[in-house]
């Protein structure tokens, strides 16, 4: 559900969920929290996406209006040597969320950052 369809939405979380909700999209957005990157090493840091799955999904945070694209293209105006992504100021604003989804995971599930049993 794109930014535009949750208008109808009643309650905020379940708007906010339609925004960001997926297997994807929170992480992307975790990952460009800690300032611009471009596609590969987005790709690198989003443990098991792939290339196509990234791009939709980048495609649709922009759409959204949460992340912005900078293509830095080369003299000739050929191909864009890089593509360089990072949070618009509306998805700056979900940082401290997603920072509170991190403490809450940290403490309540087990994973790869937790020692078993703590």
């Amino acid at each position: 559900m794109s930014a535009s369809d949750v208008r109808h939405e009643v309650c905020p979380v379940t708007a906010t969920v339609a925004v960001v909700g997926g297997k994807w999209k929170i992480p992307i957005l975790w990952h460009l929290a800690g300032g611009p990157r471009h596609f590969g090493a987005l790709r690198r840091a989003v443990v098991g996406v792939s290339e196509k799955m990234l791009s939709q999904q980048l495609r649709a945070l922009e759409a959204d209006g949460l992340v912005s694209r900078t293509a830095h293209t080369r003299a000739d105006g050929g191909v864009p040597r890089r593509v360089d992504y990072t949070l618009t100021p509306k998805g700056d604003a979900l940082v401290p969320a997603l920072g509170a989804l991190a403490a809450w995971g940290g403490e309540h599930l087990d994973g790869p950052w937790r020692t078993p049993g703590a």
